[in-house]
C-alpha cells in the first residue's frame, strides 16, 4: 500500500490550487492523509479526484471544516495502524504535543503537521512522519510532501521534496 502524506496546504491564502508537483507526485497512491490547515473543504474534493482521503482539522481550518473533521484519528493501513493530527497547541514544541497525544494509544505511525518543517523519524518503535507544506516553505529550501509504504512487514515513509 502507498500512501500519500499532505499537510498545510493552506488554500487559497498560500496557493490558489494544489501544485501540479505534489498532484503529480501523489498519482497512484491508495490513499492520501491530509493532516489538518486545509482552510477549505474543496482541497478536500481536489485530494478525493486522486486517492479516498483521510483527513484532520488544523488550527487555521475554518468553522466548516472544524465541525466536519476530528483534530485527531487511527486508521488501518494493513496491520499497522497510524494516528494522524495536526499538531498546534501551546505549551511544547510539535512533536513533543503529538507524542503525548498518542502516547496511550496503540500506533505504529503518527502523521502530523503545523510546524510546515519536514520530519521523518522511528522513535521509541512510532514512525513520526510530519510532510512539512507544498504551499508554505517558511525557512525550509522546497516544499515537500511524502509517501508513506505498508507492506506486510513494515511501515517506512519517505519526504519528496519539490
Amino acid at each position: 500500500m502507498k500512501i500519500g502524506v499532505v499537510s498545510d496546504t493552506h488554500i487559497p491564502s498560500r496557493a490558489r490550487t494544489l501544485p501540479k508537483a505534489l498532484v503529480e507526485g501523489l498519482f497512484g497512491v491508495d490513499l492520501i492523509i491530509h493532516a489538518g490547515d486545509l482552510l477549505k473543504d474543496y482541497v478536500l474534493y481536489e485530494l478525493e479526484e486522486i486517492a479516498p482521503v483521510e483527513a484532520v482539522a488544523g488550527n487555521n481550518d475554518d468553522d466548516y471544516i472544524q465541525s466536519m473533521l476530528p483534530h485527531k484519528k487511527v486508521i488501518n493501513a494493513g496491520r499497522f495502524r497510524i494516528g494522524i493530527t495536526h499538531g498546534s497547541g501551546g505549551g511544547s514544541i510539535t512533536l513533543n504535543r503529538v507524542m503525548t497525544m498518542f502516547g496511550r494509544d496503540d500506533v505504529d505511525c503518527v502523521v502530523f503537521g503545523h510546524s510546515h518543517i519536514p520530519f521523518n523519524e522511528r522513535i521509541n518503535g512510532i514512525l513520526y512522519v510530519n510532510p512539512g507544506s507544498p504551499t508554505d516553505k517558511r525557512s525550509q529550501k522546497h516544499y515537500s510532501y511524502g509517501i508513506i509504504k505498508v507492506d506486510d512487514l513494515d511501515i517506512s515513509a519517505e519526504i519528496k521534496y519539490f
